[in-house]
């Protein structure tokens, strides 16, 4: 509660802070959350808060992207800046700190409003209205069986996540449990608001979309899928399937995508369908690299759009063809670009490599079939960061005309986002052996 309340107290401050204060504030409250007792399962627990290993990290990851978010900010406005991304800050906290299903799906709701407002305020074309209204219709349309179930629920006179409940095994049911989730990850067939709005969102609200709501839908159903895993495994094969079938078709797309943006939030679609597959395989080894992969993609991707983003800034086009030749202009984001493409494909010694190493173990376990799957998955994704990497940084450039060279802040948040990487690498790496 200590945390919670901490929030609340920042709206009586409010008129007196600017970005150094917010940012202090921030970095305060981490200090706070790391002071906790996280060496047992459940800890700082209240009657409808606490923090336990599925949401521990999905804060560490929510309170740095934020940092990061901050920084990347470069308008006049910023006490209307401060105010939305507060508010989002606030939802998305109590979404991970959240024990109660109830209190989880308010929050999971009222987060949409903050980020329409950060999409429909600082975006950058007209059509940023639309890819708003994509992103509105499919997050309503897809909660509202999430709230049939929940008012369903309630006859069990508990709405907490401590519960292990054997329902009947309706397909309705998952559906309705699911599919708000999947919306969110988003799985293939429900992910059309995903590049709209990546596109079309300014940088501070691509960061958040790629690195915090992209991992909403994966702690969610995590936590549901604990709750009722036998409705899971006796349905899980169909959205398995769907994610296999997805991950590879999606990956294909990726190799013909001419907008920068478009490539990476369709990245995003590739990744977040392996972490459907290993939760949905069932096994222990599947779930840790989906939670491994979900926490070290929201790092990675967030990296990647500042970097286009940057280079949008330089240039104002995300056109493969326009933005070539970089190298001899920006020969310190170029190999910030190789970092971060090497990572998005897997090369070891990163956590994503082990990540996808653990799910491809479980699918192998799963269904012996998914090899054949599993090879193209994998040589498609590392073809489309070469293709990227190798198209933005090499070959003849297009354009005459003069552009800044970037400055100093734009380096500072791309290297902090390495940092957090290595971090997260060295860590766990030191963890697992």
């Amino acid at each position: 509660m200590m945390m919670v309340f901490m929030f609340l107290s920042l709206i009586l401050i409010y008129f007196f802070l600017d970005v150094f204060s917010f940012q202090m504030v921030i970095v305060l409250m981490i200090f706070f959350f790391f002071m906790s007792n996280f060496f047992t399962f459940y800890c700082s627990i209240t009657y409808f808060f606490g923090v336990d290993f599925y949401s521990f990290w999905m804060i560490f990851l929510l309170f740095f992207i934020f940092l990061l978010m901050i920084l990347s900010f470069n308008f006049n406005n910023f006490n209307c800046f401060f105010f939305v991304s507060y508010f989002l800050l606030l939802s998305l906290f109590l979404i991970f700190y959240s024990l109660n299903i109830l209190l989880m799906y308010f929050f999971f709701e009222f987060s949409l409003i903050p980020l329409l407002m950060m999409i429909f305020g600082w975006g950058y074309q007209p059509e940023r209205l639309v890819s708003g209204f994509y992103l509105f219709f499919y997050t309503v349309f897809s909660s509202l069986p999430l709230m049939i179930f929940i008012i369903w629920f309630y006859e069990f006179n508990s709405l907490f996540f401590d519960l292990n409940l054997n329902l009947n095994f309706s397909f309705y049911l998952n559906f309705c449990l699911i599919f708000s989730f999947l919306v969110k990850f988003p799985m293939f067939m429900f992910h059309f608001w995903l590049p709209k709005a990546h596109v079309q969102a300014p940088l501070f609200g691509s960061m958040v979309l790629a690195g915090l709501m992209l991992k909403v839908g994966g702690y969610g159903l995590i936590r549901f899928m604990i709750m009722f895993e036998d409705l899971f495994l006796y349905y899980n094969y169909i959205w398995y399937s769907l994610s296999l079938y997805g991950s590879l078709l999606v990956s294909y797309i990726c190799l013909i995508q001419s907008d920068v943006k478009f490539m990476i939030a369709y990245s995003s679609v590739s990744h977040m369908g392996l972490c459907i597959m290993g939760l949905m395989s069932f096994y222990s080894l599947g779930f840790i690299g989906s939670y491994l992969m979900m926490v070290c993609h929201g790092f990675c991707s967030s990296g990647l759009f500042c970097l286009a983003s940057f280079y949008y800034n330089f240039i104002y086009s995300r056109s493969f063809f326009i933005n070539k030749g970089m190298i001899i202009y920006f020969p310190t984001l170029c190999m910030f670009w190789f970092f971060f493409c090497s990572i998005n494909m897997s090369c070891p010694p990163s956590v994503n490599f082990m990540s996808e190493f653990l799910i491809m173990n479980s699918m192998i376990c799963y269904s012996y079939c998914s090899v054949y799957y599993m090879f193209f998955i994998f040589f498609f994704v590392s073809c489309f960061n070469f293709y990227m990497f190798s198209y933005m940084n090499h070959g003849k450039n297009y354009f005459s005309f003069s552009f800044n060279l970037g400055y100093m802040i734009d380096y500072f948040i791309i290297f902090f986002h390495l940092i957090y990487l290595f971090f997260f690498n060295f860590y766990f790496f030191f963890v697992l052996f």
